[in-house]
């Protein structure tokens, strides 16, 4: 088979945009997400339009169980990974640590930093068999500093980080590689999500400057994916031009 790549939350936002980006390079797309009818919308759309092979496989990462019986059920064929993006993650509120919904927080944890580890370990030994694969972690600016109400968001991304740097350590015998993104403000459905459907908040967040898009995250996982095999980009920080880390956004 050509180039494979695996992108989990592939059904919006930055997994789809890089599920298109590496499909119109001939890559063969394994994508997940928890929406069926769009992730086989977009496997449809991607096979049509690019001449690619994909495989949907719809579940949520943060049921441990689904994640390994699925991801290890897969076809031979399928498991010769070369890339994993761990794309699935989301920000539930924004409210200070005492006004803080438990659920939310539980919610983001479960997502962010145990959804990761779930289908990481599930794909490890389709990697490690094969000594080589390059595992590409989407962070963000607040895995790099805490604001104000971030609190269990910013926790969970900063676990992002020291996950990251865990597995370059532990998997350096293996050959895989390991880096993370750590997208600044993006127009995506993040913030509608955040807000919880309230499209006026989610739009003001991104009212008075231009921020990063989609495809933007897309052209650089497609660049770190593709670099020659000696090379590893460890850690990247992107932000937009009007914003300096995660706490300075000029508008």
């Amino acid at each position: 088979m050509k180039n494979i790549i695996l992108i989990t939350g592939a059904t919006s936002g930055f997994g789809k945009a890089i599920a298109y980006k590496f499909a119109a390079a001939g890559w063969n797309c394994i994508i997940t997400g928890r929406r069926a009818d769009r992730l086989h919308d977009i496997a449809a759309d991607l096979e049509k339009n690019y001449s690619v092979k994909v495989l949907p496989l719809v579940f949520d990462v943060q049921d441990r169980k689904t994640v390994t019986d699925t991801l290890h059920a897969i076809p031979e064929a399928w498991k010769q990974i070369d890339v994993l993006v761990n794309n699935a993650g989301l920000a539930l509120g924004r409210d200070s640590f005492e006004q803080a919904n438990l659920d939310d927080w539980d919610t983001m944890i479960d997502t962010n930093v145990k959804g990761l580890m779930y289908v990481t370990k599930a794909l490890l030994p389709f990697m490690t068999a094969r000594k080589k694969g390059h595992i590409i972690n989407i962070g963000s600016t607040a895995g790099k500093e805490v604001y104000k109400d971030g609190n269990a968001y910013c926790a969970s991304k900063h676990a992002v980080d020291a996950i990251t740097k865990a597995m370059r350590i532990d998997l350096l015998p293996h050959r895989i590689k390991a880096t993370a993104i750590h997208p600044g403000a993006a127009e995506t459905e993040f913030s509608i999500v955040r807000f919880k459907g309230d499209n006026s908040k989610a739009d003001a967040v991104y009212d008075g400057y231009k921020a990063l898009q989609a495809e933007d995250i897309a052209d650089i996982a497609f660049y770190v994916a593709t670099l020659p095999e000696h090379v590893c980009i460890n850690d990247l920080v992107v932000t937009c031009l009007s914003q300096a880390n995660s706490m300075y956004l000029q508008k």
